[in-house]
């Protein structure tokens, strides 16, 4: 084991982290170690609880250490939360070669050009990424390197964070014990898993339902062209089932878990549960029409809020992939 290179990926999320251990050889990933522990001090992604967070980051390093029995300094760490921000930036520069030739310098330097951008002072540019170059007019050119020409230009996604927000998950890991190697938004790494080249290619929006928020990546012809967060998660579905059926969070999650629907319309409108099930004490009932109904009114607010995002980019019904939905 101490021959391979060891890659860590650090979750924080806003109901649980999550510590995954592994190796990456030929594009495969072995996993050596996993961990994970309920986590109360995030909410819609952004540290409230130093102190929480940090017992939930050691809990699930722990357990993660214990399965693939090595220590681990070093972590990637997935950040999310609503005060990220995708935003469209253009570089532009000369190109540096006396023939007219573009260099890997070349395409570096107008990334690079993309991202000095006007910023302000208390956010931190988490990525750029390039969606399409030009050289000299001539547009929709996806890697310039080798082609002739005297200026070349790039249309830039750029992803940044609340720079407090982004201190503040450092600062849980630094006094977990670990040194942030890297931090990159969840939602590229999920789309990494979860979508395939031709799904990316043809256009489709990837939208993962979290507890705190949802998160959502548009790609088109390869590349990530609009991203975005929203301040709704699964635990609002929780809440709104806890206030319609006048009891606990705790009840209304198990209530969610195990008899949530989304489609009112298929169930019975007599089909009811008795409470005690799940809280002798509790002899109250619920009619899981009305549970479907409170879990279809919140999953609308967050569908309807992406579909109004899709069409500030002109992009509602023109994604033939479709959506995929994940989440937990």
């Amino acid at each position: 084991m101490s021959k391979k290179t060891i890659s860590v990926g650090l979750d924080i999320g806003s109901s649980k982290v999550a510590v995954c251990i592994g190796t990456i050889s030929d594009g495969n990933i072995d996993i050596l170690g996993l961990g994970k522990s309920v986590c109360n001090g995030v909410r819609k992604g952004v540290v409230v609880d130093v102190e929480e967070t940090v017992t939930a980051i050691s809990t699930a390093l722990e357990e993660a250490e214990r399965m693939c029995d090595c220590p681990i300094e070093n972590v990637i760490v997935g950040i999310d939360g609503s005060h990220i921000e995708s935003t469209v930036s253009r570089g532009v520069i000369a190109v540096s070669k006396s023939d007219g030739e573009i260099s890997e310098t070349d395409a570096i330097r107008v990334i690079e050009a993309a991202q000095a951008v006007p910023n302000q002072p208390n956010r931190e540019i988490l990525h750029v990424i390039p969606r399409t170059f030009t050289v000299d007019g001539q547009a929709g050119i996806s890697d310039p390197t080798g082609m002739s020409g005297i200026r070349l230009e790039v249309d830039t996604s750029v992803i940044s964070g609340s720079l407090s927000a982004i201190k503040n998950v450092n600062r849980c890991a630094t006094q977990a014990g670990l040194a942030v190697s890297d931090m990159v938004f969840s939602p590229l790494a999920t789309a990494k898993i979860m979508l395939n080249k031709q799904q990316k290619e043809i256009g489709v929006i990837l939208i993962d339902i979290g507890a705190g928020t949802t998160s959502y990546t548009v790609f088109e012809e390869g590349e990530l062209i609009h991203s975005g967060v929203l301040p709704i998660g699964s635990s609002h579905i929780t809440n709104d089932i806890a206030i319609g059926l006048r009891t606990n969070i705790n009840l209304a999650e198990l209530i969610k878990i195990k008899y949530g629907y989304a489609s009112p319309e298929k169930i019975d409108e007599k089909e009811e549960i008795n409470l005690s099930s799940f809280d002798k004490n509790d002899s109250g009932t619920a009619n899981l029409k009305y549970v479907a109904e409170i879990i279809e009114a919140r999953l609308n607010e967050i569908f309807v809020l992406i579909r109004d995002e899709l069409r500030s980019i002109n992009r509602e019904g023109m994604l033939p992939a479709g959506v995929v939905l994940t989440g937990g």
